[in-house]
């Protein structure tokens, strides 16, 4: 079983910018599709970012495209995601997920492994 490690959450202001990394274990990370996901209080998981397992398919969720980029280096197996613009709306805990296949899912059921997530809080 895959091992999800999420880091580079933390405390930023309205307009910063963060950027989450996401490293996996083992040597398949190359043939899968990968997620990012946040969950605030009180509300369900959401999808955020989705990206094929070479990366030439990816998806945003309406409320962050144009600010959030996701992308892979598949020889680091590593996903990161690169969030500019940041609004209190975005804070929550963020969780990369590994898909079930080389599709870029936007459904939780799409996954089946995730990480432990990384907390991400911006001020206003």
């Amino acid at each position: 079983q895959v091992q999800l490690v999420e880091s580079g959450g933390g405390l930023v202001q309205t307009g910063g910018s963060l950027r989450l990394s996401c490293v996996a274990s083992g040597r398949t990370f190359g043939s899968y599709g990968m997620g990012w996901f946040r969950q605030a209080p009180g509300k369900e998981r959401e999808s955020v970012a989705a990206i094929s397992y070479r990366g030439a398919n990816t998806y945003y969720t309406d409320s962050v495209k144009g600010r959030f980029t996701i992308s892979r280096d598949n020889a680091k197996n590593t996903v990161y995601l690169q969030m500019n613009s940041l609004k209190p709306e975005d804070t929550a805990v963020y969780y990369c997920a590994r898909s079930r296949t080389t599709v870029a899912y936007t459904t939780l059921s799409g996954y089946n492994d995730w990480g432990p997530g990384t907390q991400v809080t911006v001020s206003s």
